[in-house]
């Protein structure tokens, strides 16, 4: 005999710029930082603990200016009875988590630290040409749905425990579609089907930021999901080591150009293996719920810093060419003037930052006794890229070694 679970789920979301709207009928709470600011209504009737079949409606609407409008969505699921006796209400194992994101630079270290510990890893991915085998290689169960589409996230939270947020936008997607709209509809999704434990990565000093959208967004969802009342443990980084690999040792070893900027911006670069495991270490310990934490490398480094140093393991020279931040901030005015380079504009901001007399990193002392970490087990960026350089030089060495043993003389 079929059966129906009603769940309604209201979200009341809007960002505005430097104004407070709160003669909307629907507002129930609000909160504000900036130009952001949210409103929200959750009701929960009931959870689906089998097979759903989700209906949702996300009606968007513009409003003057930079915001937006979500408005309500209703979530109506239908579900058979299953074979197995699941019950509304039956607990979900501890060890089941939800990486959103598992894709991305940090997302593919969480998923293997956290396969590597034993927990049951779903992996959320969005549709896409090329499947990310790999995940289900390394023994992740891999579930297709896309922020951007909030109709599609319901189904991924069944049966999930824990779900740690490792996305963000791609670049040639606006800032507010994933990193905001995306979010609002992921943590509210999370409230109303009982979620245990939620895990934000954020940026460093983002709250000082609310001129740079996607500081401000990542300030305001903070908010949001500690307002919402999730059970949580915010993360703030400053940068990752592997983004150098691309940014810097690569185009040394190819001969290419290296872009950077005059700035003295100092960044404590991480291992993203390293945020992976103090990450788990975190999730483990009670106490840390509800905590805001902030990773940091053992030393910021200068952009110059970086590419000498690169410079150095690599045995040659970089190609620099240096830009401005001068040039950086005009062609941010002037991608402000076109509606259709708003974007551009908004990641130029955070680039702004990052180029500006600013240091991204904290004393890793309280953490370290926090969590019980060794400072010594934290690897530093001259480990890091000394290991990247012997390993890849090898290689390269290797590889033209057997060129010279297969060239063919008449």
């Amino acid at each position: 005999m079929a059966w129906s679970l009603p769940i309604e789920l209201a979200i009341t979301t809007r960002i505005v710029n430097h104004r407070r709207d709160t003669s909307h009928p629907l507002i129930k709470t609000s909160t504000s930082h900036g130009s952001l600011s949210w409103r929200h209504t959750l009701s929960l009737h009931d959870l689906v603990s089998s097979s759903p079949s989700l209906s949702l409606n996300l009606a968007p609407s513009s409003t003057p200016g930079r915001g937006f409008y979500v408005q309500p969505l209703v979530i109506t699921a239908q579900a058979v009875p299953a074979a197995a006796n699941l019950a509304p209400g039956t607990p979900v194992r501890p060890t089941s988590i939800l990486v959103v994101g598992a894709t991305g630079t940090l997302g593919r270290q969480i998923v293997r630290r956290a396969l590597d510990e034993g927990y049951d890893v779903r992996c959320l991915v969005r549709p896409r040409p090329a499947p990310a085998d790999f995940l289900r290689d390394w023994g992740a169960t891999v579930v297709n749905a896309d922020l951007s589409k909030p109709e599609t996230i319901p189904a991924t939270l069944v049966g999930i425990h824990t779900v740690i947020d490792c996305a963000t936008g791609r670049p040639e997607e606006p800032i507010k579609t994933v990193d905001w709209e995306g979010k609002v509809a992921l943590v509210q999704c999370a409230k109303a089907m009982g979620i245990q434990k939620f895990v934000f990565f954020s940026i460093h000093n983002c709250d000082k930021h609310p001129e740079v959208p996607l500081m401000e967004i990542k300030y305001c969802t903070e908010k949001f999901i500690k307002d919402i009342g999730l059970n949580h443990i915010t993360i703030r980084l400053c940068g990752f080591m592997q983004g150098l690999i691309g940014q810097y040792a690569v185009p040394i070893l190819e001969e290419k150009s290296v872009w950077g900027t005059d700035a003295p911006t100092r960044i404590a670069y991480m291992d993203t293996q390293d945020i992976a495991r103090l990450t788990f270490i975190a999730l483990r310990n009670e106490k840390n719920n509800g905590k805001l934490l902030t990773f940091a490398g053992p030393r910021a480094w200068t952009t110059q810093e970086v590419i000498t140093l690169c410079e150095r393991l690599a045995g040659q020279d970089a190609n620099v060419t240096t830009v401005p931040v001068s040039v950086l901030r005009l062609t941010r005015q002037v991608t402000r003037l076109f509606e259709w380079t708003n974007d551009v504009a908004d990641r130029l901001a955070f680039s702004e930052v990052l180029t500006s007399d600013i240091v991204f990193s904290v004393p890793m002392n309280e953490t370290y006794n926090l969590l019980s970490v060794d400072p010594k087990d934290i690897v530093t960026l001259e480990k890091y890229l000394q290991d990247y350089f012997t390993n890849i030089l090898k290689k390269l060495k290797d590889l033209k070694a057997q060129s010279k043993q297969t060239d063919i003389y008449f």
